[in-house]
């Protein structure tokens, strides 16, 4: 998707804090429309820094984001919402006493009964297991069933782009090829993804373009290929 993609969401110079503590130190990437970006890094890098800038979560010192050329710096986290961006956020974050269908419900919440329900089906025909256990508490899957939730919740918002964060975090191998399996599938189904990853090469190997982020700024950028076989990339971040 590289030759001829247009431009869903632009980040220029973003700069964010904690305190004193400056956490994004000027980030700029862009992500372009039906393509899976991938952004990874070490821990306190920034990457969830940058997705909660992104979702309206976590304030923004300067800088700026656009979404389809229009400046959405300040806008809510509902209003994003409204416009087509949704995260799946770091740790999984299940409403654990309601059931799995609520907790799909919920993320429905700006979609009227017919879209709700139309989203019901697209959820269970990608996450089979959920449709099972559709009546149990969350609380009660597995860790690679609370994320394919997780997921699944944002989802039923219908995003435009899709925020994920850490979706392989505490998953056993054989689930993190699953979880990155629905989201190349995703990318087919026309949803376009920026996904971060402390697996990088995982990511970077789904990813049709990247970015690497130290410390607050992006230290290397290219296709996910590229940056997959880049020396530098390898030594510091694939172990090898």
């Amino acid at each position: 998707m590289i030759r001829g993609a247009t431009r869903m969401l632009e980040v220029s110079d973003l700069q964010s804090a904690y305190g004193r503590i400056l956490a994004l130190k000027g980030v700029s990437l862009r992500v372009e429309t039906g393509e899976i970006t991938a952004l990874v890094g070490g821990n306190g890098a920034g990457k969830t820094t940058l997705l909660r800038c992104l979702s309206g979560v976590q304030p923004v010192s300067s800088g700026r984001v656009r979404f389809h050329g229009e400046d959405i710096t300040a806008w809510t986290a509902h209003a994003r919402v409204a416009q087509g961006i949704a995260q799946s956020p770091e740790g999984r974050q299940v409403f654990g006493p309601l059931s799995v269908e609520d907790n799909l419900r919920l993320g429905a919440f700006r979609r009227g009964r017919a879209e709700t329900e139309v989203g019901l089906d697209r959820v269970f025909d990608m996450f089979p297991i959920l449709r099972e256990k559709r009546a149990l508490q969350a609380a009660g899957l597995s860790g690679g069933q609370q994320q394919m939730l997780a997921i699944g919740r944002a989802l039923m918002s219908q995003p435009r782009l899709l925020l994920l964060d850490e979706p392989s975090m505490g998953l056993a191998p054989v689930l993190v090829d699953q979880i990155l399996a629905a989201v190349v599938a995703l990318k087919h189904a026309g949803v376009t993804v920026l996904l971060v990853e402390q697996n990088a090469s995982a990511a970077l190997a789904i990813a049709d373009r990247g970015y690497v982020i130290e410390t607050g700024r992006i230290a290397h950028a290219g296709t996910g290929q590229a940056l997959l076989h880049d020396p530098a990339v390898r030594e510091a971040y694939l172990g090898v």
